[in-house]
């Protein structure tokens, strides 16, 4: 395990941030036990408490098992991490990792489908101004990255008309995975945000209180981008030598 010196007035997230990395890049196996916490100070070149302070926060975060007067073991994060993991896992080196954005696609094909079903059931007509409003902003703008925003403003709505603190809370989580990686995502989601007459078609049937149409309309809509990716991929798999 390779450690680096790091500049104390950033050292407990310095110190999470690199044993994060070195779990996420499986240099750090699950079940392997950390080295003690003075020399982890020392490698590092940190006082003791900020180790300490870092692996609270892993152990917070489900990474790592503490045991008092025992050892610190690595945790598997694809069984104890949560949500607040995403945006590690989607941007790695700098670029979007493949494997995680076609996971959130499918989650939020899913979870859009239910939600807009939702939405129809329990927001109905008092969601129409918010919807409409919500489309007329996305219609009207024409840079792929600023259409996404609109998009996510819409969603936003439709996830204030479903009406379900559970669906609200994994969308914030989703949002924040999603909206530092949107530069990244424009070729991916453009195809979707284009589809203005989708988007209004499902504001439509959510508006009415269809359930069944809303679900489908949703489906349609989202589908684009997973399509897309779909597509991109082959592409890139048939141009590698």
């Amino acid at each position: 395990m390779a450690l680096r010196r790091i500049d104390r007035r950033t050292a407990p997230d310095s110190v999470y941030d690199q044993l994060l990395s070195e779990m996420l890049d499986g240099e750090l196996q699950p079940g392997a036990a950390l080295p003690a916490e003075r020399q982890l100070a020392e490698a590092l070149g940190v006082s003791r408490p900020t180790v300490r302070e870092a692996m609270q926060r892993l152990a917070h975060s489900g990474l790592v098992e503490v045991r008092q007067g025992g050892a610190t073991t690595v945790r598997d994060f694809r069984r104890a991490a949560g949500l607040d993991l995403l945006p590690r896992l989607i941007l790695r080196a700098g670029r979007v990792d493949d494997d995680v954005l076609r996971s959130i696609l499918e989650t939020r094909s899913a979870m859009g489908r239910e939600v807009a079903g939702l939405a129809a059931e329990r927001g109905g007509a008092d969601a129409a101004g918010a919807l409409n409003s919500a489309v007329e902003s996305l219609a009207a703008q024409s840079d792929p990255l600023a259409r996404q925003l609109e998009s996510l403003g819409f969603w936003d709505h439709v996830v204030d008309a479903a009406d379900s603190i559970v669906y609200r809370l994994l969308f914030n989580d989703l949002r924040a995975v999603y909206e530092p990686a949107m530069a990244a995502l424009v070729q991916v989601m453009a195809a979707e945000v284009d589809q203005i007459d989708r988007y209004r078609a499902l504001a439509e049937a959510i508006i009415a209180g269809d359930a069944a149409l809303a679900r489908q309309a949703a489906a349609q809509l989202l589908a684009t981008a997973t399509t897309e990716f779909d597509m991109l991929m082959r592409r890139l798999e048939e141009n590698t030598p």
